[in-house]
C-alpha cells in the first residue's frame, strides 16, 4: 500500500512539473494562486447554506435586472406600488391633523382622548362584532376594566430593576410557573414573560445556538422545521446565522416525519413542529417529532403560540387533543401567547424550557462592561412592568373556569363553522383544523375571489399562498350569538355569484395576492413588502403641521 501511494504521489508530482515546464516563476504562481481561489469558491458555493437552485435563481435575477430596460420597468412599477401605499395610507387619515413638531404648549387631556378617539375610528372592520380573523381575541368586559385598573398602577415599572419593583419580578415568575403547570412541566420547568410570539421563538432559537455551540462545538447551526412553521424561525435564523432546513407537509398539512428525520445532521441544534400551524391550523405530529429528538439527543420545540392556550384546556372543555406537552420526554421547550387565547392585552407570551440549562443559554451576560457586570433574560433590557401585571391580572380574573368555558366557545364556533363548509361542494377544508383555525381552497375558482367578496360584505380574513388559500382564526368575539351564521351565510351568497362565471380572474386588491405569489423573483415581492411597511410610516411630506 505505502508503494501504491508513492507512485501516485510521484505521478502527480511529474504530472504537475511537467505542466509547469517552461513557466516564468509568475506564470507559476498566478496559475497556483487562481487554482487555490477557484477550489475555494466551488466550494463554498456547493456547501453554501441556502440550496444552490436558490442561489441560481438570485443570481440571474439579479443580473436580468442590471438590464437598463428591465431595470427601468421595475423601479417604474416599484414607484407605482410605493405611491399606492402611500395613497392608501394617506387616504384614510386625510381629515385628521398629523403632529410633525411638538405643540409649543401642552395639549389638554380632553383634546388628546378626543385624538385618540379619532385615530382608533380609522379601521373600516368591525372587529367588535366579530369580522375579523384572529387580531382580537376577546371583547370581555370583567377584563378590561381590570386591566384598565392594573396598567394604570404599574405602567412606569420596569422588572430590569429588580430592587426597585421586586413585585413585578414576583408577578412575572408566578406567570411563567402557572404556565409551566398548565403545560405539564415539572419543578426543573423554568421560562420567561416575552413580548409575544416571535420573541418566544428567537428566544428558544438563541438558547439552542448558543447551548449546542458549547456543549457539542456546532459552528455552523441548523434547525429542522416544517414549511409552515411560523415565519419567526426564519426571522430568527436572519437575526443568528441559522441555516433553516425546510421539511415539506403531507396531504395531511403535517409535516413529513421521514423527511425531517432524513434532514437531521450533526449541525442540527433544534427540531420543531407546531401545535397548530398558522396557514392551515392542522397539528404536527408532535408525539413523532419528540422520539426524533430523543433518538438524536436535539432539543424539540413546540410553537403553541397561536394555539397553546386552547390546547391545555381541550380535554376538559370535552374535546380531547393530542398531548403536545412536557408529558412527552422529547419536548425541550415550547412557545405560548398570552395576549391570543389567554386573553391578556396586547404584548405578552411565555417561553418554557424543560431545564434550566436551556434557558441560561437564553440569557445574555456581560461581565466587563465599565457600567458594571450586565444580564438580561430576554431581548428588551428594559421590559414594560404593565404588560407584565396585566397578563398576570387576566389570568387570575379568568381562572380556570373561565379559561375552560372559553375554550369550549371557540372550538365549538370552530368546529360549526367547519362542519358547515365541508358541506359546500365548490369549496374544500385543509386538511383536519385542530384549535381554532379553518383553512379554505377551492378547486373551482380561484379562490382569492371569494377573499374579496367576503371583503367587500365587511370581513377580513387571512390570504394564504402555495397553494392559493383563505383562512379564519376563531375567536371568543366570533363565538357571540349569529356571527358564525353570519359567516357561513355570507359565504353561500359570495358563492352564488361567483359560481355563475367560475372562469373569472380575480380583480381588484385581492389580485394583487395572486401576482405576488407568480412573480419567479421573489425579491421583489420582498421589495413590495418593505414599500407597505414604509407606507405605514407615512407623514406628510414637510415639517408643518396639517
Amino acid at each position: 500500500m505505502p508503494c501504491c501511494a508513492q507512485t501516485s504521489l510521484n505521478f502527480v508530482k511529474s504530472a504537475i512539473n511537467a505542466r509547469f515546464v517552461g513557466k516564468e516563476p509568475w506564470q507559476i504562481i498566478a496559475c497556483t494562486t487562481s487554482t487555490v481561489l477557484l477550489t475555494v469558491w466551488i466550494y463554498n458555493f456547493v456547501f453554501d447554506d441556502e440550496p444552490i437552485i436558490n442561489r441560481l435563481k438570485r443570481t440571474f435575477f439579479k443580473y436580468v435586472k442590471l438590464i437598463p430596460s428591465i431595470r427601468r420597468k421595475i423601479e417604474s412599477e416599484m414607484d407605482k406600488v410605493n405611491t399606492e401605499f402611500e395613497r392608501d395610507m394617506s387616504s384614510k387619515t386625510a381629515h385628521l391633523k398629523y403632529f410633525t413638531t411638538l405643540p409649543e404648549k401642552a395639549l389638554s387631556s380632553t383634546e388628546i382622548l378626543k385624538i385618540v378617539d379619532d385615530v382608533l375610528s380609522l379601521g373600516s372592520y368591525d372587529y367588535k362584532a366579530g369580522l375579523v380573523s384572529g387580531t382580537v381575541y376577546t371583547m370581555n368586559k370583567d377584563i378590561k376594566d381590570i386591566t384598565k385598573e392594573v396598567y394604570g398602577r404599574t405602567s412606569y415599572t420596569n422588572p430590569l430593576h429588580t430592587d426597585v419593583f421586586p413585585g413585578i419580578c414576583k408577578m412575572e415568575a408566578e406567570i411563567v410557573r402557572v404556565t409551566a403547570n398548565l403545560f405539564h412541566g415539572d419543578s426543573k420547568t423554568c421560562g420567561c414573560v416575552t413580548s409575544g410570539g416571535t420573541e418566544s421563538i428567537l428566544m428558544a432559537c438563541k438558547a439552542y445556538r448558543d447551548y449546542a455551540r458549547a456543549v457539542r462545538g456546532v459552528k455552523k447551526p441548523e434547525i429542522v422545521v416544517p414549511v409552515t412553521i411560523h415565519s419567526a424561525f426564519d426571522k430568527a435564523a436572519q437575526y443568528f446565522n441559522l441555516r433553516v432546513k425546510s421539511i415539506p407537509v403531507d396531504n395531511n398539512y403535517q409535516v413529513n416525519i421521514k423527511a425531517m428525520k432524513q434532514a437531521i445532521s450533526s449541525n442540527t441544534v433544534m427540531i420543531a413542529g407546531s401545535a397548530p400551524n398558522y396557514p392551515y391550523g392542522t397539528m404536527d405530529d408532535i408525539e413523532a417529532i419528540s422520539e426524533l429528538g430523543l433518538k438524536y439527543n436535539i432539543p424539540v420545540h413546540v410553537d403553541a403560540c397561536l394555539g397553546g392556550f386552547l390546547t391545555i384546556f381541550m380535554n376538559e372543555a370535552g374535546y380531547p387533543t393530542p398531548v403536545t406537552d412536557f408529558r412527552l420526554p422529547g419536548v425541550t421547550s415550547i412557545s405560548a401567547d398570552t395576549h391570543k387565547y389567554g386573553y391578556t392585552p396586547k404584548g405578552t407570551s411565555v417561553i418554557l424550557y424543560s431545564d434550566t440549562k436551556y434557558r441560561h443559554y437564553q440569557y445574555t451576560v456581560t461581565t466587563d462592561w465599565p457600567g458594571g457586570v450586565y444580564g438580561s433574560p430576554t431581548v428588551a433590557g428594559s421590559r414594560a412592568g404593565g404588560n407584565i401585571a396585566v397578563c398576570w391580572a387576566t389570568m387570575l380574573t379568568l381562572g380556570k373556569e373561565g379559561y375552560v368555558k372559553a375554550t369550549r366557545d371557540v372550538i365549538h364556533t370552530t368546529r360549526y363553522i367547519e362542519k358547515h363548509l365541508r358541506d359546500i361542494p365548490s369549496i374544500f377544508i385543509f386538511g383536519q383544523p385542530a384549535t381554532s383555525v379553518v383553512a379554505i381552497g377551492s378547486n373551482v375558482f380561484e379562490i382569492y375571489r371569494l377573499a374579496g367578496m367576503l371583503n367587500e360584505k365587511g370581513w377580513n380574513l387571512n390570504t394564504l399562498q402555495y397553494p392559493s388559500a383563505i383562512h379564519i382564526c376563531v375567536t371568543h368575539v366570533h363565538a357571540q350569538p349569529g356571527v358564525a351564521d353570519r359567516f357561513i351565510n355570507d359565504i353561500k351568497a359570495s358563492l352564488e355569484v361567483i359560481l355563475k362565471n367560475p372562469e373569472q380572474p380575480v380583480e381588484g386588491k385581492m389580485a394583487l395576492y395572486g401576482q405576488a405569489q407568480s412573480i419567479p423573483d421573489r425579491s421583489i415581492v420582498g421589495d413590495f413588502t418593505r414599500c407597505f411597511i414604509d407606507s405605514i410610516y407615512y407623514t406628510p411630506k414637510g415639517s408643518a403641521q396639517k
